[in-house]
């Protein structure tokens, strides 16, 4: 929950921040791009010497999977604001902050809800990964043991109480996502008109 709740809000942030701010797009754009291509998976023993084996590493390891996923929606969600929405939002008196909080935010909404629902699975993944490589404790830890055991059902176990909790931190999302989207039209709506 932790990481997935971080690494949204630094994609949020950092995602809106680059879209909106050229000259710092411009200048991130190759360093995002490269921390965005090397493989996260391999961070997890680098995290667990930075961090510890608490749950700090595990944290860190989910942040890294959330961020560039969340970052890359809303980013290209702000970036494909029409042309002409921004002209006649501007034409009409908008200020900076009533173009995103009118016009930014509800374009990229849809972008980043999409995002979240794929970061849900990539948080635990993250945390799992970390527990697996690297922990005292935690889920990830209990499937490790048990597959050096040879103990299939408590695996079996570990994996479902990880989906579990993932479908309901999906569901948490779909519900946020049909309180705040609940201005767009629903997909057979749009194809009655």
């Amino acid at each position: 929950m932790l990481a997935f709740v971080i690494g949204t809000a630094l994609g949020l942030g950092f995602g809106l921040w680059l879209a909106l701010s050229p000259i710092a797009g411009a200048i991130a754009d190759p360093y995002i791009k490269a921390l965005n291509s090397m493989p996260r998976v391999i961070l997890a023993p680098i995290f667990a010497v930075w961090f510890g084996l608490g749950v700090a590493s595990k944290v860190a390891l989910g942040v890294t999977l959330v961020f560039f996923i969340v970052f890359f929606n809303v980013y290209q969600g702000v970036k494909e604001v029409s042309p002409v929405v921004l002209a006649n939002a501007r034409m009409l008196g908008a200020s900076r902050r009533d173009l995103l909080r009118h016009v930014y935010w509800p374009s990229a909404m849809s972008w980043v809800f999409s995002s979240l629902h794929t970061s849900v699975g990539l948080a635990f993944v993250g945390a799992v990964v970390g527990e697996y490589l690297g922990s005292s404790h935690g889920v990830g830890y209990l499937i490790l043991q048990a597959e050096g055991s040879f103990d299939i059902n408590t695996v079996m176990a570990g994996i479902l109480v990880l989906t579990v909790f993932a479908l309901a931190l999906d569901a948490a999302v779909g519900r946020i996502e049909k309180r705040l989207m609940r201005w767009q039209p629903a997909a057979g709506e749009t194809e009655k008109l």
